[in-house]
């Protein structure tokens, strides 16, 4: 008979082994899904990992959007993360990164056609404080009121998608567009444009944002008061507050911070590469930011690293649509692998088998 024993604490091997094992199951699993489509699976799972960084026709393009990918994915993911370092659940994340980016092109608009220096960082602040106004919803809902603040978040991400389609055919469309609903394209507005900064590298401000916060969330969770606060809550909510934590303040901070990085990532993507607010802009990154959160083990370089890896696949997986037809739904699947292997790997941390005898049992 198999039988799970918590361990006393949890084990720093499976710790750093599961993400690891993680990823080879996605990987062997995957490979039988492509198998089951009719698709090579070694060549499928190549496609996906290796012809994005060495593929001698496709690995120059593929390069730099790996960065392009991964920063709004890391800088999701280092706001998700201190907050479910604390038990705090935030999974709306994609409405506070469309209402950030929603609400920094309205501020940039608002000035067409200016080109000062200062509204570039005029639109930074508004983006941020968009999807910071949107993470408050829940956070006050939550303090006030006990609701629960992974149902209120995901259900905004509905509201604001709303509020996006209604801002792309109406208030923020283009009035030289012809009718077509989106608004004006940044990348013609030198003065708002979130142009490379190193040419060919995908390096944007986005991605510059995104290292400042991977650095700035290990400083305040390793060295900072507050990041103690956030852990004791999360680890031990009763001593939390014999300590004279405020429970209110930890779920206003954590949502705060989450909202605020997911409102700048949206802000950087709809002044680079998408360019525009349209109604089909919300890309899912702000769902696929937890899965980045937890490959990445909730520490800010591991988000770092499984940003990359998963800004890979998505790379990777629009290649193997168009090199092999594989559809587009099973690469979303695969993606969702990688969480669904990582929870169950995850059992062990906390978990150890025992083999008992039935007359044991």
């Amino acid at each position: 008979m198999i039988r799970l024993e918590k361990r006393t604490q949890p084990s720093g091997y499976w710790t750093a082994l599961s993400p690891i094992l993680a990823v080879g199951l996605t990987m062997i699993v995957g490979g039988f899904m492509f198998w089951a489509l009719g698709k090579p699976p070694v060549e499928a799972i190549r496609t996906i990992f290796w012809d994005p960084l060495f593929h001698p026709q496709f690995a120059d393009y593929s390069r730099p959007q790996l960065l392009v990918k991964a920063g709004p994915l890391i800088l999701i993911a280092i706001g998700l993360s201190i907050g479910f370092r604390a038990g705090i659940w935030n999974i709306g994340a994609e409405g506070q990164y469309i209402m950030g980016a929603v609400s920094g092109a309205a501020v940039g608009l608002a000035f067409y056609p200016s080109q000062s220096v200062l509204l570039f960082p005029l639109m930074v602040f508004a983006g941020a404080l968009g999807g910071w106004a949107w993470a408050m919803i829940p956070a006050v809902l939550k303090t006030r009121f006990g609701t629960n603040e992974i149902l209120v978040s995901l259900m905004l991400v509905y509201v604001a998608e709303n509020i996006l389609a209604s801002a792309s055919a109406g208030w923020l469309r283009n009035p030289e567009g012809m009718g077509f609903p989106g608004s004006r394209n940044f990348k013609q507005w030198s003065a708002v444009y979130n142009a490379e900064l190193l040419t060919g590298t995908g390096m944007h401000w986005g991605v510059a944002a995104a290292c400042i916060a991977v650095i700035a969330a290990y400083v305040m969770m390793a060295r900072h008061i507050q990041g103690f606060n956030v852990r004791l809550t999360g680890e031990a909510p009763l001593a939390a507050r014999f300590s004279g934590v405020s429970p209110a303040w930890i779920v206003f901070l954590c949502l705060g911070v989450s909202g605020g990085l997911a409102g700048l990532a949206g802000l950087f993507e709809v002044t680079g590469p998408a360019g525009q607010v349209s109604i089909d802009f919300g890309s899912g990154y702000g769902f696929t930011a937890i899965i980045v959160a937890f490959l990445g083990r909730l520490n800010p370089f591991g988000i770092l690293a499984a940003g990359l890896l998963m800004a890979l696949t998505y790379i990777g997986g629009e290649l193997a649509q168009l090199m092999l037809g594989l559809p587009g739904a099973s690469i979303q699947l695969f993606q969702g692998m990688l969480l669904f292997f990582l929870l169950a790997t995850d059992v062990f941390t906390n978990y150890r088998v025992r083999m008992l005898r039935r007359e044991a049992a």
